[in-house]
């Protein structure tokens, strides 16, 4: 009985050391992984700081302004005119009453399957 027990306890000894040794190598792989995976953060973030510094360059005016003089015909840019800029008395002001029939009228389209939008991007063309 004694002989028995002694085997039990060796086979099941003989297995936990080996579910603690693949633990440990599983655990030193995962460890691996990570020390790889802050490595590549590093370098990433590294690189962006590099393309952050570039566009900074790239977007000052002083690198921006030969491009545009360069292409100014091309994209036909010019200085702003004070009459591209409104104000508040050319906007339309909103109505005292809802137009009920002018909605009545658009429902009644929408349901008789008429696209009153498809209409005017037709008109367009």
């Amino acid at each position: 009985m004694i002989r028995n027990l002694n085997i039990i306890l060796m086979v099941t000894s003989i297995i936990a050391l080996a579910t603690v040794y693949g633990l440990k190598f599983s655990i030193e792989h995962t460890a691996n992984e990570k020390i790889a995976l802050i490595a590549m953060i590093d370098t990433q973030e590294s690189d962006l700081s590099l393309l952050r510094a570039d566009w900074a360059a790239l977007n000052q005016p002083g690198h921006i302004e030969p491009i545009v003089k360069r292409h100014q015909e091309a994209l036909g840019l010019g200085p702003v005119k004070q009459k591209q800029f409104g104000s508040f008395t050319d906007l339309a002001m909103r109505p005292a009453a809802p137009d009920n029939q002018g909605l009545n009228a658009l429902f009644e389209s929408l349901d008789a399957g008429v696209d009153p939008i498809d209409a005017i991007l037709q008109g367009l063309n």
